[in-house]
């Protein structure tokens, strides 16, 4: 050990003048307000969806997905029997809303009793073009948002938007009609920031309507890769990023001021050849693991192998080897901006009508 070595006693003017550097040390402060925690780096996930849509067309080969929930979710707003002269959708992808509102709207139909579906005469809805007037195509990546852009024809007419994040959003308040986000929201660090963001560009009575993947998407990749972890390095790396549990939606919604919330869950289940075209298939996507702090890095091949092997035995189905389901769990909510002649829901204990009378009388147990 070396001896302790004695510096000669320097004065406190001599302090003064020297200032060592220690004493000049910067700090890192804290911003006002409550601190968030970053969960994703916005920065990787932006490098993941230019990546995929600079190659266009394996990324229209994968466009399924956010096709298929962007109807439905476009559906959920065509429901709504107003005009919306100006709608938002925000985390635009590459404008799979814009699609999905420029295909043309079937008949309404029903059920004649005699399983053959007959047009109804009932009270006609506003056309397309006077429902949605003008669109914002609101996204963090130019080449995704971009991607379709020339040669495309709408009845409606499309603004793009590009957007430095998703949780600083550059809109006035009371600007939009609507707000629709499909298959984005799963990205935000901040999503209680960014929903009260949300309520403030709205007008006042008019719908926030999204759809964000949560809860147990995935859960096969999930449970497989954690089982391939273990079998092959003795230890567990989170290869699937975490998503929102739909128990929390609503209280968010809640908080960020949305009055008459609905919130439900859709189990969309999409069969793939094999785990290999499924990861394929989400980095085509653009949709890539992004935890912030991501220690495994790189899945090996051993890993994947494996990986393989305890997919199909675990969630793959008797005498079906040529194919494998994958869970894609989505979250759908809608509320409302608080507004003058807004309907309001009564208070509790004020209904006229016992549930058990309408029931039959029983017992809940």
């Amino acid at each position: 050990m070396k001896p302790a070595v004695l510096r000669p006693y320097l004065p406190t003017s001599a302090l003064r003048r020297r200032r060592p550097a220690f004493l000049s040390r910067k700090y890192a402060v804290q911003a006002p307000g409550a601190p968030t925690l970053e969960v994703f780096n916005q920065r990787v996930k932006l490098l993941q969806k230019e990546r995929a849509a600079s190659n266009a067309e394996e990324s229209r080969k994968v466009d399924y997905l956010r096709d298929e929930v962007a109807q439905r979710l476009t559906d959920r707003l065509l429901d709504i029997n107003r005009q919306f002269h100006h709608v938002l959708d925000l985390g635009a992808n590459s404008c799979n809303i814009a699609r999905a509102l420029s295909n043309p709207q079937p008949p309404p139909t029903v059920d004649s009793g005699s399983g053959i579906e007959i047009e109804t005469p009932s009270t006609p809805k506003l056309p397309l073009e006077a429902r949605v007037s003008h669109l914002t195509c609101a996204e963090t990546s130019p080449a995704m948002l971009h991607r379709d852009e020339s040669g495309s024809e709408s009845p409606i007419s499309i603004t793009y938007e590009h957007l430095t994040s998703l949780e600083a959003l550059p809109f006035a308040s009371n600007t939009f009609d609507a707000v629709i986000s499909s298959l984005s929201l799963h990205w935000v660090n901040d999503l209680p920031s960014l929903l009260s963001s949300i309520n403030n560009i709205l007008k006042p009575d008019a719908p926030f309507i999204a759809a964000m993947f949560g809860g147990d998407s995935l859960f096969e990749l999930r449970t497989s890769l954690q089982l391939a972890d273990l079998e092959r390095l003795g230890g567990v790396s989170p290869h699937v990023s975490p998503m929102a549990d739909v128990r929390d939606v609503g209280g968010l919604l809640t908080r960020a001021g949305f009055k008459l919330l609905t919130v439900d869950v859709d189990d969309i289940i999409v069969e793939y050849p094999d785990t290999f075209a499924l990861m394929a298939d989400i980095q085509a996507m653009g949709e890539g693991n992004a935890i912030l702090r991501n220690m495994g890095g790189p899945i090996s091949r051993d890993v994947l192998l494996a990986n393989e092997a305890i997919y199909r035995q675990l969630h793959g189905e008797e005498g079906q080897m040529d194919r494998i389901p994958a869970t894609y769990r989505v979250i759908y909510m809608i509320g409302w901006k608080e507004g003058a002649g807004q309907g309001k829901p009564l208070e509790r204990g004020s209904g006229q009508v016992n549930l058990k009378d309408i029931l039959g009388g029983g017992e809940f147990h």
